[in-house]
């Protein structure tokens, strides 16, 4: 069966012209010009991943992504051409699994939601047999089978791409990543992402991890080199 994308825009000719690139290449595409239609329709009938625009009318994309957050954690894009500042905070705040700005490559947008439905895919696989064991790091505990990740026994709700970078970091404690290999963990190998764009899910875990414990500081930047796991 084909897995299905939304794609959620206001702009006609991106959702003509992207849906057909995506069809073309064997996906199933819904369209929704606005974040208030998206929601009925998304919350009604779950797709495998959505492509949300940020400025949109009656509802934007941020609020959107809210919304299905509280129901799933369906792989999110958004299209943005917001600024650098925008979209850090993006990455930090709003749980999105990857952002793209416009205008944009269609075949980059293809890549990434493939990208996704790998990581998905192969959650799936991991939750249905036996998986792998998991990993504990002093109060440190993931789970990759169960997608769980905990923290002095608390839970630490992370998206797809969160959960994989924190995996690939606290695998060898004391050894520095860089940016190229979190990013062929998280997105595998072949599929570029922007630098931006690894620092802002850094940024992100962080913040999660210390609504939880406000003196959480196991994830160290060596600046210029890349991100380490601290083994203390």
């Amino acid at each position: 069966m084909a897995n299905t994308i939304a794609l959620v825009d206001d702009d006609r000719n991106i959702l003509t012209s992207v849906s057909m690139a995506l069809e073309a290449e064997g996906f199933s595409v819904r369209c929704y010009s606005d974040g208030a239609e998206a929601l009925k329709g998304l919350t009604a009938q779950p797709v495998d991943v959505a492509v949300l625009d940020i400025k949109m009318p009656r509802m934007d994309g941020m609020e959107l992504l809210s919304q299905l957050r509280r129901h799933g954690h369906v792989p999110v894009i958004f299209l943005t051409s917001k600024d650098d500042e925008v979209d850090e905070l993006l990455g930090l705040r709003m749980g999105a699994d990857d952002y793209i700005k416009k205008p944009f490559s269609q075949r980059l947008l293809i890549e990434r939601i493939r990208a996704l439905l790998r990581r998905e895919e192969l959650a799936r696989d991991r939750g249905e047999g036996q998986g792998e064991p998991a990993i504990v790091r002093g109060q440190l505990v993931l789970d990759p089978g169960r997608h769980l990740c905990t923290w002095r026994s608390e839970a630490v709700e992370l998206t797809v791409t969160e959960f994989l970078i924190l995996k690939s970091l606290a695998h060898r404690p004391g050894h520095v990543k860089s940016r190229d290999q979190l990013m062929d963990a998280a997105y595998g190998e072949h599929i570029y992402v922007d630098d931006r764009t690894i620092d802002s899910h850094i940024k992100r875990l962080r913040k999660k991890f210390k609504v939880v414990d406000p003196e959480f500081g196991q994830i160290e930047t060596l600046y210029g080199v890349g991100y380490r796991y601290r083994d203390r």
